[in-house]
């Protein structure tokens, strides 16, 4: 089995406290953060026992997990296994970068996202620049809020052109055709995200290759789906999966409709579908033309604790 598995246990602590986010600043217990890791340690080692299969892995936690040890160890472990094709992260690269010289650069990623305001933009760079030296796959990006879009500008201008800068469309934010130009020429795929997009009854790859697991192992198609397919651990998730329809009216998150086969974002990211990097700067066709907009992009619900 060819598998991509999105993993996100517990963990819901954050370092940084961005006004969009509902998980600013939070902080877990002792007894959360001992959880999280047992959690995520128990599906390191199913992960590692799957050698008959061909697993990428993207951990995409709430909080900012590599200030974690256990996810900085879990990467690490991971990469070095023949079976995964890539392991990968979300993160906001607050943290060290050194614990990656143990990594096989080979194998594990980094998908960065900047956020002025949260840590000097000197430092950020820096860290990035690490990634370079050490030659770790990254992408970077923002959130498009207007004022975020000098800072964008500076860090695109300063960073490699191999590496790539996606921005992401602003939760409940409606763009002007005039607004939109300006960030998709920092992103030239900016226009995927600007609007959500349409996706009931349409074919996608989750629920067939691609899975989203929690702690607790249970499986779900994607995050944003809550039925339910069946455990990680006593393997009846196998029995669920195959082709399947979304169910849901739209789709606003590219971590969901990168994988709608409608679009054609594997072929835009192929080989780096995980990390968010494109197969050439800008590569792929373009979302002119054939590109539906859908509704209005909603507000994201905060969450309860």
């Amino acid at each position: 089995m060819d598998l991509t598995i999105l993993y996100r246990g517990p963990l819901a602590s954050c370092d940084y406290d961005c006004p969009y986010c509902p998980f600013a600043k939070r902080r877990d217990s002792r007894a959360q953060l001992t959880s999280d890791r047992e959690a995520l340690e128990r599906f390191t080692a199913w992960a590692a026992a799957q050698t008959g299969d061909r697993l990428s892995v993207l951990f995409t936690p709430w909080g900012e997990g590599l200030v974690r040890s256990w996810y900085r160890r879990a990467l690490t472990e991971l990469s070095h296994l023949p079976h995964i094709g890539r392991v990968a992260i979300q993160t906001n690269l607050s943290g060290r970068t050194a614990w990656l010289a143990d990594a096989d650069p080979e194998r594990i990623a980094l998908w960065c996202t900047y956020h002025p305001g949260q840590t000097p933009y000197e430092r950020f760079l820096g860290k990035c620049r690490e990634l370079s030296a050490r030659g770790i796959r990254f992408s970077v990006g923002v959130v498009g809020f207007e004022a975020h879009l000098e800072e964008a500008r500076r860090l695109r201008a300063a960073l490699p052109p191999e590496v790539y800068l996606w921005v992401n469309a602003a939760e409940g934010r409606t763009y002007t055709d005039e607004e939109a130009a300006r960030w998709t020429e920092l992103d030239p795929l900016f226009p995927y995200s600007r609007h959500p997009h349409r996706s009931a009854g349409l074919p996608c790859r989750t629920g067939e290759s691609v899975i989203s697991v929690d702690g607790e192992g249970t499986v779900r198609r994607c995050h944003f789906v809550k039925a339910e397919l069946g455990n990680l651990y006593d393997g009846s998730y196998r029995r669920a999966l195959g082709p399947q329809a979304c169910p849901l009216a739209v789709c606003d998150c590219h971590i969901g409709y990168v994988h709608l086969e409608t679009l054609p974002l594997y072929d835009v990211f192929a080989g780096g579908v995980l990390e968010r990097i494109p197969a050439g700067p800008g590569a792929g066709p373009t979302p002119d033309g054939p590109l539906v907009p859908g509704p209005t992009r909603r507000t994201l619900p905060l969450l309860n604790p």
